[in-house]
């Protein structure tokens, strides 16, 4: 808790607040929660105290010679080594000179720390809370017997249900000494106690609600949810109290949850909410709270950070509403489809053409905003895997040229007669494909797959919403403005731009989300998180996967070549791809055989890590153990595990896989991989081939909007015809057609149901 927390403007402790905090403090000391608490304000109320001191000391002189009783030091009169002179009374404390203020700050600190604490004491003993002080310099830091004895007698009393009050031992600190670790302020100290002391969670309160893009009181002032290597903040002045401010408490939190700390969260937010720590560290989500608080900080390329990153993309914290906007977005997006699905195919053929032309002729802009979106990543440090899907290539583009005119040379998809059957004599029915209408899609930050999509929804005559990443807001703006470009000219005009939309908003995505009746169908490219809050929070179908946990099987008979080979690029060909191999299944005839050693080796020549299973650890094939036997990494690590026979396998695959795409090695001629591709239920199984041919261009369908583990409408990768829906048509030759001619016992027609 900081000083603008604890105490009032005049320096005075601040009842309300901290008799809230110690009363949350109090519940989840209750709870069995080990609480440590950072504790700012001693300075405040020692200034006070020895104030007051002062002016109980004063003589009838003093008075008399200074009534204001803060008077400056005359110039050129002697100091001694403290920087006091001879004749110093308790008011020369409070000199204006830098020196005197330091030595000042230390007599305030030691003052008011005993105040501090027997303010403490009071509020937290009729709560049945025990406390103890832990003043602190950085020498305890630095030091690594301060330390070890610091973290010993910390635990201990953690292990008692003792609630350590820390702070600053501001009375002997001194911050010019060259120690690392550094704090400068009780902020930076709470992060390095947290990160030191094996904390889970920070939480810093603050005067504000959290982190603001701009000074709080500034207009359009917006808070930042959650904190991330793209987020920028204008800081204004800070309190007039303590020594910290925002900026310091922006570093404190990063610093506390850094990759190898045991913190793996920390929130700034308001002290002034008293609620605000059972709002967040609550077991459970209480209404009565509000929305969520403050500004929330995780390790960078955890779990965690994916998750918050991508909640935050349709985050229900955005208050800006969007109702109206969004609504005309999607109207204008299905009016357009309608007329090009009204068009001749020949229409859709030359804009598609006019999409590949331009995707190659304006390259040149498209790489330039994209290296702009690269600059900013490296900038903010963003992932190497993350980074790798936002940069677009020549080779990138040339693929794209590629399965754009793949879609455009591509039978008409459109007015496909799927059954046609005759009811009666000269009455015909028929079921044809038409487009879904309008499509939402909101994608990861790859680039590359705006193209693919629109060249998609263009194919099959939809109209497309498209929600990219935040990272990649200059690479997609410049190729919604190329795409719109080229949809315009290889029309002659006759289609809008308005047929493919891109979004930026948030408040966007969670107004279009509850348009149900102007849009058909939500596609999410992402996490199981972003699956399961869409599907959740809206009623419009969704169609999309939420794992990708793909496996290989390596069966007995398999070639330790052919084996090596599949493994090696299902795994590093993309290892962040949602068809990159997860787990490797061997049978246990390959530890005989040599074909799993030479598996093994390959993948660690490739520089991926193997992590053992059950039994790959008996069998000696690793020498980490997995801790979990079903799991996405996206990088260049997979779980090993060996099994009895291919059934044993397929129980294996059915227990830890998503259902996207399952592979088999074998020989050609063993009757093993034909089982294989009957019994396994994927979306995709394939026979002596790499799980990365579960793709829409590799399959042959030009491009794809997202791969499907669902089981209706869509499976696997989805192209046009995952894309479309079907109608009825209904034809009467020779005169009108009407119920009543079949009904009853004088029926002058009869039905005849034949399949035309």
């Amino acid at each position: 808790a900081g000083t603008s927390v604890v105490a009032n403007d005049d320096g005075s402790p601040s009842l309300t607040r901290l008799g809230a905090i110690v009363e949350q403090i109090a519940e989840l000391n209750h709870a069995g929660v080990e609480v440590m608490f950072v504790s700012s304000g001693s300075v405040g109320m020692g200034k006070n105290l020895l104030r007051k001191q002062a002016r109980l000391n004063m003589s009838f002189k003093d008075l008399h010679n200074n009534p204001s009783a803060f008077h400056p030091q005359p110039q050129g009169q002697a100091a001694n080594a403290a920087g006091l002179t001879a004749s110093t009374s308790i008011n020369d404390l409070l000199q204006a000179n830098k020196h005197v203020e330091t030595s000042a700050a230390k007599s305030y600190a030691s003052a008011g720390q005993f105040e501090l604490m027997s303010l403490y004491q009071s509020l937290m003993s009729p709560k049945g809370v025990t406390a103890s002080q832990m003043l602190l310099t950085q020498a305890d830091f630095a030091d690594e017997a301060h330390l070890k004895n610091l973290t010993f007698a910390i635990e201990r009393l953690l292990s008692l249900g003792i609630v350590p009050i820390i702070n600053e031992n501001d009375a002997v600190s001194v911050a010019e000494l060259p120690y690392t670790p550094k704090f400068t302020d009780n902020d930076s100290l709470a992060g390095l106690v947290a990160r030191t002391f094996g904390a889970e969670v920070l939480v810093l309160l603050t005067d504000v609600d959290g982190v603001f893009d701009k000074p709080p009181s500034m207009p359009g002032a917006k808070i930042i949810p959650f904190w991330h290597t793209e987020s920028t903040v204008e800081i204004g002045a800070k309190s007039s109290l303590g020594r910290g401010g925002m900026s310091a408490k922006i570093e404190a939190a990063k610093n506390a949850v850094l990759p190898g700390s045991s913190c793996t969260a920390c929130i700034v937010a308001a002290g002034s909410d008293l609620n605000v720590i059972r709002s967040i560290l609550g077991r459970e989500y209480r209404p009565e709270f509000g929305k969520p608080k403050g500004t929330m900080f995780v390790t960078p390329g955890s779990d965690l950070e994916k998750q918050a990153i991508e909640d935050s993309v349709i985050s229900m914290d955005d208050d800006t509403s969007c109702g109206d906007a969004a609504r005309e977005l999607a109207q204008a997006a299905r009016q357009e489809a309608r007329k090009l699905q009204a068009m001749p195919f020949e229409v859709r053929q030359n804009i598609l053409n006019a999409v590949a032309d331009a995707i190659v002729q304006r390259k040149d802009e498209i790489l330039k905003a994209n290296q702009i979106d690269l600059d900013e990543a490296q900038r903010n440090k963003l992932d190497g895997q993350l980074l790798k899907r936002l940069k677009l290539t020549d080779e990138k583009i040339a693929t794209l040229e590629m399965g754009v005119r793949q879609l455009a040379n591509m039978p008409d998809c459109l007015g496909v007669i799927q059954k046609k059957r005759e009811l009666a004599d000269g009455l015909e029915v028929s079921l044809t494909t038409v487009p879904i209408g309008v499509l939402l899609i909101i994608f990861e930050s790859r680039p590359d797959s705006f193209p693919q999509i629109a060249s998609l929804a263009l194919a099959s005559g939809n109209g497309l919403i498209l929600k990219g990443g935040k990272e990649a807001i200059n690479s997609n703006t410049m190729l919604h403005t190329v795409i719109g470009d080229a949809i315009e000219s290889g029309s002659n005009n006759a289609i809008s731009r308005d047929i493919v939309a891109l979004v930026t908003s948030r408040g966007q995505i969670k107004d279009l989300l509850g348009l149900d009746d102007v849009i058909d169908l939500v596609i999410p490219r992402g996490s199981n998180s972003l699956v399961s809050y869409i599907k959740k929070n809206t009623r419009i179908p969704v169609l999309g996967h939420a794992d990708g946990v793909c496996h290989v099987y390596v069966d007995s008979s398999a070639d330790a070549e052919d084996a090596a080979k599949i493994a090696v690029d299902a795994k590093t060909d993309y290892p962040s791809a949602c068809n990159a191999m997860e787990t490797l299944l061997l049978h246990r005839d390959t530890l005989e055989s040599g074909v799993a050693l030479t598996v093994l080796q390959a993948l660690r020549s490739a520089g991926v890590r193997c992590l053992g299973g059950p039994e790959a650890m008996k069998a000696g094939l690793s020498d980490v153990a997995t801790d979990v036997t079903k799991c996405e990494y996206g990088d260049l690590t997979c779980l090993v595990e060996v099994v009895d026979d291919m059934d044993k396998a397929i129980d294996w695959i059915h227990a830890n896989g998503s259902g996207h795409t399952e592979a088999i090695v074998c020989s050609e001629d063993s009757p093993v991989g034909e089982e294989f591709l009957r019994k396994v239920d994927a979306a995709c199984v394939f026979k002596n081939a790499s799980n990365r041919f579960a793709d829409g261009y590799r399959l042959g369908l030009g491009a794809e909007v997202g791969i499907s583990t669902g089981r209706i409408h869509a499976r696997g990768p989805v192209g046009v015809e995952g894309l479309l829906t079907t109608k009825w048509q209904l034809r009467s030759k020779g005169g009108i057609a009407y119920a009543a001619e079949f009904a009853g016992a004088d029926a002058t027609r009869k039905y005849t149901h034949r399949e035309l």
